[in-house]
């Protein structure tokens, strides 16, 4: 039985962009005014990627909103932020994009059961143009059948 989760924002754009191979729930260091923007679902996952520095993996142009009631205790909205994960994660991870066109991007952020903010991590694949339009022909082709299927009944 899975737990409840409070989804905060999610990268659709990623699905669209990458095969996602696998993925991977990752804790990640915020400040309090991250929270607390993050519980307002002021985040923006879209222009996010991941990126090693250090042996430590690091979340990169990720948007969250600045908290106006946090006054000069404020944060910097796409700071670099820390991805918690086990060293054995870290390095099969890094092993991973070391192959030719594969990277990690951020799929989703959300509230876990205990409250904590996690991230899901996609170990993804870039998509060529061709495989795109195959995405969208098959979604409007979806739809479609969705709509004779509703009329007939």
């Amino acid at each position: 039985m899975s737990e409840p989760k409070h989804i905060i924002c999610q990268n659709r754009k990623a699905r669209f962009d990458y095969f996602i191979q696998s993925s991977i729930e990752a804790g990640i260091m915020l400040v309090g005014s991250e929270v607390k923007s993050a519980r307002l679902n002021q985040v923006n996952l879209g222009e996010g990627f991941v990126s090693e520095s250090g042996g430590a993996l690091y979340l990169y142009q990720t948007n969250i909103a600045i908290y106006p009631y946090a006054n000069n205790f404020n944060h910097e909205p796409t700071r670099p932020r820390k991805l918690l994960l086990k060293k054995r994660e870290v390095t099969k991870l890094l092993m991973s994009i070391q192959k030719k066109g594969m990277t990690i991007v951020p799929v989703s952020m959300y509230f876990n059961h205990k409250g904590k903010i996690k991230v899901e991590l996609g170990l993804a694949q870039g998509k060529k143009q061709i495989d795109k339009r195959a995405t969208i022909k098959e979604r409007d082709w979806t739809r479609q059948k969705q709509r004779v299927l509703k009329g007939d009944e």
